[in-house]
C-alpha cells in the first residue's frame, strides 16, 4: 500500500520565503555580470518549470548554478534545491538526492534556516520514496531543528509519522497522529487535518482500533469538500484494502474509485497501486485486463524515468565539459594574444615558425576534442548496452512469465492469484533497484565527500560502517578513472555485505604512500565458504580493480568474516 504524506504544502511555503530572500537580495547585486546572468537563467527556469519542461528547467537552474561563485552559498544552494525538485517530480531520486546533499558543505552559521530545512526535508521525501524509512526519518528531525513556525513542524511530523508507517511501526505512528489530530493549528487546515485523520485511521486499522473507518471516513467527507481528488485517492485505496478481508466486493468498489481519481489527477503511482488493488480483488475477465494494463503502465514509467533520469545526467556533464572548454578556450586565447604580442617585429622567419607552432595546437586541440568525443559517445554506448542487458536478463522474464500466467491460467483461484501478485512486485523492485545501480558519480572537487556519504549511508541500526582516514591522499590527483573504479568497487562490497555477510560492524581503511594507494575493508560476518567462489558483484569487482592495474585480495573463512585489501599506483 502506498503512504501519502505531506511533500509540496510545505515545500511551496519554504520555496516562497527562499524566493523572496533571493530577490531581496538580488536587488542589491545587479551590477555585477553574473549576477545579471544568474538572474536571467533563474527566471528561463522558473518558466520552465511553471510549463512542466522540466528538462529546460533543470538545465537553466544547473546554468545558475555554473555562474555563481564558490563565495555566493546560498545561491549555489538555491541552484541546487530547485534542480532536486525538478528531479524528484519526474521521479530521479537518486539525483535528487545527489543534488540536495551536494548543497549541505555549502551552510554556514549564516545560511538562511528556510534553506536547511528545505533540504533535509527533500532528502527525507527521496529516501521514503525509495523505502529507506530511517535515513527518511533522520532527515525530517534535522529539517523540524530549522522550523519556527507551528504548522511546517506539524507537517514534518506527519512525515515522520508516515516514515514509521512505512516501517510497519503503526503504533509509533498512531502515537504520534493522535497528538496532531489535537492540535489547533492542524484542525483549522483542512487538507492537513485530511491528511492526518487519514492516515491515523490507516495506522489504526493496522492495529485494529475500531476507529479506523471512522476516521477515515472524516478524512474523505473534508476531502470531498475542499475537492482533494489527490488526497481522496489515498483514502479510497486505504478503504480498499481495509475492507479486502471482510468484504471483497466493496473492497473492489472502492479500489476502483481510487483508481478513477488516480487517472483524473494524472498521479500514475497511484494509478498503479489502485490496480494491484483491483487485481486482488478480483477474477475472470476483469482480473486478466487489468493486470496486462498494470504491466503496460509500469513499463511506460520505467522508459520515462530513465529517459530523464539519462537527460538530467547528460544535461550536468555537458555543461561541465563545456565550462572546461570555454576556460581552456579563454586561455590559450591568451597565450596567443601575449606570444603575438611578443613576436610582433620579429623576421619571416619567426613568423613561419610561430604559424606552425599555432597550426600544431590547433590541431592537437582537434585531435583531443574528436578523442573525447569518441570516447564520450562509446561510454554512452556501452552504458545504454549494459543497462538494455540488465533490462532484458533481470525483468524481460518476468514480464513475458506474468503475461503467460494472466493469459493462460485460472485467476480466479487463490494460489494463481498470489503468484501473479508476488511477480507484479518482484517486476516493480527489479525496475527500481536497476534505476539506483546506475546513478552518477561525481569525480570532482567534491569526490572525497561523496564517497564517504556513500559508505556512511551503509549505516543502519544492525550495521556500523567505520571509515579510518588518515587524509594522506589528494583525492584531486587521482586520475578520474580511478576513481569511478573505487566508488563502485567499495560499492559492490558494501551491498554484497548488506545482502549476504549478516555482520554487525564493518570496518574501511584508506592509506596513502608516494606510489600506491591501499584500501582495505573488514567485517565480521559469516564469510565465505572454505573456497572462496566470487559472486557476480564481487568478480565484476576484480575486474574493475585489475582494469586501473591493481589488485584486490580477499580473505574469509567460515564464520569469521571477510577482509579485502586493494592497492593501485598513483
Amino acid at each position: 500500500m502506498k503512504l501519502k504524506q505531506v511533500h509540496f504544502p510545505i515545500f511551496i511555503l519554504i520555496l516562497v520565503l527562499v524566493i523572496s530572500s533571493c530577490e531581496k537580495k538580488s536587488s542589491a547585486l545587479t551590477k555585477a555580470k553574473d549576477d545579471s546572468l544568474y538572474s536571467d537563467y533563474l527566471a528561463l527556469a522558473d518558466k520552465h518549470f511553471n510549463n512542466k519542461t522540466y528538462d529546460s528547467a533543470f538545465y537553466y537552474y544547473n546554468k545558475s548554478k555554473l555562474v555563481c561563485n564558490t563565495n555566493e552559498k546560498e545561491k549555489i544552494i538555491y541552484s541546487l534545491l530547485k534542480m532536486a525538485v525538478t528531479q524528484q517530480i519526474q521521479g530521479d531520486y537518486f539525483g535528487s538526492e545527489t543534488n540536495a546533499t551536494e548543497a549541505i558543505p555549502f551552510f554556514t552559521k549564516e545560511t538562511n534556516f528556510y534553506y536547511k530545512c528545505a533540504v533535509y526535508n527533500i532528502l527525507g521525501i527521496n529516501y521514503e520514496r525509495l523505502h529507506e524509512y530511517d535515513d527518511a526519518i533522520y532527515n525530517y528531525n534535522q529539517a523540524i531543528k530549522y522550523v519556527e513556525v507551528d504548522l511546517p513542524k506539524y507537517v514534518l511530523k506527519n512525515n515522520i509519522a508516515v516514515a514509521y508507517m512505512g516501517k510497519s511501526d503503526y503504533i509509533k505512528a498512531s502515537d504520534i497522529l493522535s497528538h496532531l489530530n489535537q492540535e489547533k493549528n492542524i484542525t483549522d487546515d483542512s487538507e492537513n487535518h485530511a491528511r492526518i485523520l487519514d492516515n491515523l485511521g490507516f495506522s489504526y486499522y493496522k492495529i485494529r482500533n475500531p476507529k479506523a473507518i471512522e476516521y477515515i471516513n472524516q478524512s474523505i467527507a473534508i476531502r470531498k469538500k475542499i475537492n482533494d481528488d489527490f488526497g481522496i485517492t489515498t483514502s479510497y485505496m486505504h478503504l480498499s484494502e481495509l475492507y479486502s478481508n471482510k468484504n471483497p466486493r466493496l473492497a473492489s468498489e472502492y479500489a476502483k474509485l481510487a483508481y478513477q481519481k488516480a487517472t483524473k489527477v494524472n498521479n500514475v503511482d497511484d494509478r498503479l497501486v489502485s490496480l494491484k488493488l483491483i487485481i486482488k480483488n478480483s477474477s475472470g475477465n476483469e482480473l486478466k485486463d487489468k493486470t496486462l494494463l498494470f504491466l503496460k503502465i509500469n513499463d511506460s514509467i520505467t522508459k520515462t524515468r530513465q529517459k530523464a533520469k539519462n537527460q538530467f545526467a547528460k544535461i550536468k556533464y555537458d555543461s561541465k565539459k563545456d565550462r572546461e572548454e570555454n576556460l581552456q578556450l579563454k586561455a590559450q586565447k591568451a597565450e596567443n594574444a601575449l606570444q603575438l604580442e611578443k613576436v610582433k617585429n620579429r623576421n619571416l622567419t619567426l613568423y613561419i615558425v610561430i604559424g606552425l607552432v599555432l597550426g600544431s595546437l590547433l590541431f592537437l586541440y582537434y585531435y583531443l576534442t574528436t578523442k573525447g568525443r569518441r570516447e564520450k559517445t562509446a561510454a554512452i554506448y556501452e552504458s545504454e548496452t549494459r543497462i538494455s542487458k540488465k533490462l532484458h536478463d533481470e525483468l524481460a522474464n518476468e514480464v513475458y512469465h506474468t503475461i503467460v500466467l494472466a493469459e493462460t491460467k485460472d485467476l480466479s483461484t487463490e494460489e494463481n492469484k498470489e503468484i501473479l501478485l508476488s511477480n507484479l512486485d518482484t517486476i516493480y523492485s527489479g525496475t527500481r533497484n536497476i534505476s539506483r545501480q546506475n546513478s552518477t558519480i561525481d569525480t570532482g572537487e567534491i569526490f572525497e565527500s561523496e564517497l564517504k556519504e556513500m559508505l556512511s549511508s551503509y549505516n543502519s541500526n544492525k550495521i556500523n560502517v567505520i571509515i579510518k582516514d588518515n587524509n594522506d591522499i589528494n583525492w584531486s590527483k587521482i586520475d578520474t578513472e580511478k576513481k569511478i573504479a573505487i566508488y563502485r568497487v567499495l560499492q559492490e562490497l558494501l551491498v554484497n555485505m548488506k545482502k549476504h555477510s549478516q555482520c554487525t560492524f564493518v570496518i574501511i581503511g584508506f592509506e596513502g604512500n608516494d606510489k600506491q594507494i591501499q584500501i582495505s575493508y573488514s567485517d565480521n560476518g559469516i564469510g565465505f565458504s572454505e573456497k572462496i567462489n566470487l559472486r557476480n558483484g564481487l568478480k565484476n569487482a576484480e575486474n574493475r580493480i585489475q582494469s586501473i592495474k591493481g589488485t584486490l585480495t580477499f580473505e574469509s573463512e567460515p564464520n569469521k568474516g571477510l577482509k579485502a585489501k586493494i592497492s593501485f599506483p598513483k
